[in-house]
């Protein structure tokens, strides 16, 4: 059995702890009849330290058990749960540090109730292989609810993008261009820069761009347009300007070896998102654009255009600032996928702030409520060719009747033959966001009663519904069938 020297100190840690407790024992008794100090102790039971032999042959003696059994590394039936959870490395992968929690308080909380614990860790694995859910996907949603724990707002990111701002005197109040960007790369990080033809190998078709860390080269694919071009450079300087090393080397990427490139690569993308898309100057923008009474869906894409970026960085960065500048932390961000000729709808990429209610992505392949203007805008963008649709609407939801204010983009999507892409941002509509949103008083915007997925959906005669609501109508039935069992229960009683 291969087990770590920290998983050694606690699995000492814990029996010793065991054994101390079996013996009604308390850490001052302990330290008492040692002569050891109770910090020392203590920090023996948290797995911070390691005793040597002679204090391990006192503790042994004076809690009347054998030397051997101390530093076996067997644990009795009892703990024998966390020896599982310790091999199986589970609590190096779960990213306990940006939760503020540590590892021996956990194996704190582990021991108290081992069996248990360990049931709920089995649960949750099961669930996680059940729905195919893979170690990105683990990492990914950690991520997830880091961004959201800080409402999506980091003030060290947007602190470091003024701070390189004014070392490189780089104008964030203008568009950065390309080439300004090129320039400090390779004037003051030694980069080599090369574009070529990735679409040449089909395995490369969906990559954008190649960082080889040897040479320093970066490899920028021929394919991409000029926003995707600064936001990949944005995001190497990024990495060098906040000295991550721990990184992923393409973009968009294959694979991670551990959450700190998950997490870097989430710093650097906000960095480079705050560097083409200042705080200041988007407030400015955003303030001009709500205080219209009817605006244009040409006025969100001109606003858009404003910035050298994607339709997808800039609501990425709206989750930044909707939340910390105008209040709105009820909001929700999601990235659809279709292919053109199927029916399907998939959800790339989800972001729910603050309110965990309203859409969200479901793996039992149900159908996404046709209603969503995220879906509307990708049939928009086919029907009339466009090559980015703009479109809102107020969504009610059936399920909460909650209404949100739903921006949708659909674009093209560059790295996949006749597939369209939707990114859309949606706000719980309070009075304190109608009081922001004068367009909201004009009456103006559709409504629309949507549901969730159709086959979960209560909304009656809807035309647009792509499945019948079988989930729906199976929990009905059970629950029907519960209310009759429950009379013959009272009636036999």
């Amino acid at each position: 059995m291969n087990i770590e020297k920290d998983y050694i100190k606690l699995i000492f840690g814990l029996k010793l702890k065991q054994v101390r407790t079996s013996k009604n024992l308390s850490l001052f008794g302990l330290a008492k009849i040692t002569d050891l100090s109770k910090s020392y102790l203590n920090e023996i039971e948290k797995g911070k330290k390691y005793p040597k032999t002679d204090k391990i042959i006192l503790l042994a003696e004076k809690l009347e058990v054998s030397y051997d059994s101390m530093v076996s590394l067997k644990l009795d039936n009892n703990l024998a749960p966390i020896g599982e959870i310790l091999k199986s490395g589970i609590l190096k992968e779960i990213p306990l540090e940006i939760f503020g929690i540590q590892e021996n308080d956990l194996i704190d909380i582990i021991a108290n109730a081992p069996a248990k614990v360990n049931a709920f860790i089995s649960t949750i694995i099961e669930i996680a292989q059940h729905y195919n859910l893979t170690r990105e996907s683990f990492f990914l949603a950690a991520l997830r609810s880091y961004q959201e724990a800080h409402n999506n707002y980091f003030e060290d990111l947007e602190q470091k993008v003024l701070d390189f701002s004014n070392a490189f005197h780089v104008n964030i109040n203008t568009k950065i261009s390309v080439e300004e960007l090129t320039a400090i790369l390779i004037e003051e990080y030694g980069y080599t820069i090369n574009e070529i033809v990735f679409s040449e190998h089909e395995q490369l078709g969906d990559l954008r761009s190649i960082f080889v860390p040897k040479s320093k080269t970066l490899l920028l694919s021929l394919d991409i347009d000029e926003p995707q071009k600064a936001f990949i450079l944005a995001k190497e300087i990024a990495y060098n300007y906040l000295e991550i090393s721990e990184r992923l080397y393409t973009f968009s990427w294959i694979k991670f070896d551990n959450f700190d490139q998950v997490l870097n690569n989430f710093y650097a993308s906000y960095f480079a998102g705050a560097l083409l898309i200042p705080r200041q100057l988007l407030i400015d923008k955003l303030n001009v654009f709500l205080s219209k009474t009817n605006p244009k869906a040409e006025e969100m894409i001109e606003l858009m255009g404003r910035f050298n970026v994607s339709p997808e960085s800039f609501y990425q960065r709206l989750t930044n600032i909707l939340p910390k500048d105008f209040q709105l932390k009820n909001l929700f961000f999601l990235r659809l996928s279709h292919q053109i000729g199927s029916d399907t709808y998939q959800i790339k990429k989800e972001l729910h702030i603050t309110n965990q209610q309203e859409p969200h992505a479901n793996e039992m392949n149900e159908h996404y409520c046709r209603r969503w203007v995220s879906i509307k805008t990708i049939v928009e963008a086919i029907k009339q060719n466009k090559r980015h649709y703009f479109s809102a609407q107020i969504s009610r939801y059936d399920n909460s009747s909650n209404e949100y204010l739903v921006f949708s983009s659909a674009t093209l999507d560059p790295f996949k033959k006749d597939c369209l892409r939707s990114i859309s941002v949606g706000i719980l509509i309070t009075p304190g966001m109608k009081k922001k949103f004068k367009f909201m008083e004009n009456q103006t915007i559709p409504k629309q009663l949507v549901g969730v997925t159709c086959e979960t959906c209560a909304v009656k005669n809807c035309e647009e519904r792509a499945s019948a609501p079988i989930q729906l109508e199976q929990k009905t039935r059970n629950e029907n069938t519960d209310l009759i069992v429950q009379q013959y229960m009272t009636k036999f009683s």
